[in-house]
């Protein structure tokens, strides 16, 4: 109730996205980044033949189907930031570690 004595509906508190939603929206960029780094591994294969680059891109692959994973199960939080850190970890791990 407001100061007046009105009822208003939560539904006009808060505006966002609806938990269904927030889960396809991940679900879907989690997809999406999986197939860049099935690009991105194909791309790295031909130019250097090295376990090391399946090793790393093969880990982001992992770890995109993980994330699908947990959002599908609803902890669509913890699949972001898994998302996140564990892409740039990937990403990191390619420049510092591969030639």
């Amino acid at each position: 109730m407001d100061a007046t004595g009105n009822e208003q509906p939560l539904s006009e508190d808060r505006a966002g996205l609806t938990p269904r939603q927030a889960r396809r929206i991940r679900i879907i960029v989690a997809s999406v980044l999986m197939g860049a780094m099935a690009l991105v591994l194909v791309i790295r294969l031909a130019s250097r033949h090295s376990v090391l680059v399946v090793g790393v891109y093969g880990a982001a692959l992992v770890l995109c189907g993980v994330v699908i994973e947990l959002s599908r199960n609803g902890r669509t939080r913890l699949g972001t930031w898994l998302l996140g850190i564990g892409l740039a970890a990937a990403l990191a791990a390619d420049w510092l570690l591969l030639p």
